[in-house]
């Protein structure tokens, strides 16, 4: 039996779709890590194509049969293929991939040495056009901070609060060979080393003092956050562009504060 292959059908109005595809698909991966060499996950998926002005539709189901054929291993070695093999398997110029997915990395209490592992929401944003590529490595990193402000016109204590610090970082060594390679760690590295405190999944008492009184004594804005990532992510010479931005959950207000700023200025996260 001939089935009718409808979105290969001609379209008379001769205009190109920018993008179409899937989102939202929920997939188990296997991610790059600088530790155990990669960790199965979950992530949340979102991958389209360019249809051509002259194409009607575009084959969905071909996209998780790539999607599906990669999701082995995920690097940012690894993605510039899977882009190549949907605009193979879907005979188009263009194609983009997102995802996010919990990553996982064992946190030890800075006093008692107790461990226990820290989820972080990580994730690729990549797009191919022609033979170019262009990939983004990202982060979200949930941090401590304490107000400035609050501190310096306070008799008692400081307002504090429960932040996410969100980088978003392109380098060379997404699409090159025998370049070192950036970490999901180096980002979230950066992210915790400008707030005044990381967050601890397991923290007993000797610790919870020292993490309190540690943070005290590194006060700091959003803007400050934003700022010190920045600081540390301009001099990594594998970083060719960068975004971050700070939210804080106010814990004194009923809205929040945030901050954001990219490098260089002007340009995005994926050129096109």
């Amino acid at each position: 039996m001939t089935l009718a292959d409808i979105q290969s059908e001609f379209d008379h109005r001769g205009i190109g779709v920018d993008e179409v595809g899937i989102s939202s698909l929920r997939y188990p991966v296997s991610v790059f890590d600088r530790v155990q060499g990669k960790q199965d996950t979950i992530a949340d998926v979102s991958v389209s194509v360019a249809l051509p002005p002259d194409q009607r539709g575009t084959h969905l189901s071909r996209l998780v049969e790539v999607l599906d054929a990669h999701a082995g291993e995920l690097t940012p070695q690894s993605i510039p293929g899977v882009l190549q093999a949907l605009k193979t398997r879907l005979e188009v110029h263009n194609a983009r991939l997102h995802m996010e997915f919990p990553y996982f990395i064992r946190r030890q209490a800075p006093i008692s040495g107790s461990s226990a592992f820290v989820d972080y929401t990580c994730g690729f944003s990549a797009a191919v056009r022609g033979e170019e590529v262009a990939l983004s490595i990202i982060a979200h990193v949930p941090v401590t901070s304490v107000c400035p402000c609050s501190k310096a016109i306070s008799d008692y204590g400081a307002h504090n609060q429960r932040g996410t610090l969100t980088i978003r970082a392109r380098s060379a060594n997404n699409v090159e060979a025998g370049v070192e390679a950036l970490w999901m760690e180096d980002l979230i590295v950066a992210a915790e080393a400008s707030a005044s405190s990381p967050v601890y999944p397991l923290l007993k008492r000797i610790d919870e003092r020292h993490v309190t009184m540690a943070a005290y004594d590194r006060p700091v804005f959003v803007e400050d956050m934003v700022r010190g990532v920045a600081e540390r992510l301009r001099l990594d010479s594998r970083i060719i562009w960068f975004s971050v931005e700070a939210v804080n959950d106010e814990s004194i207000h009923n809205h929040n504060a945030f901050a954001r700023l990219a490098w260089p200025e002007g340009e995005e996260a994926l050129p096109w």
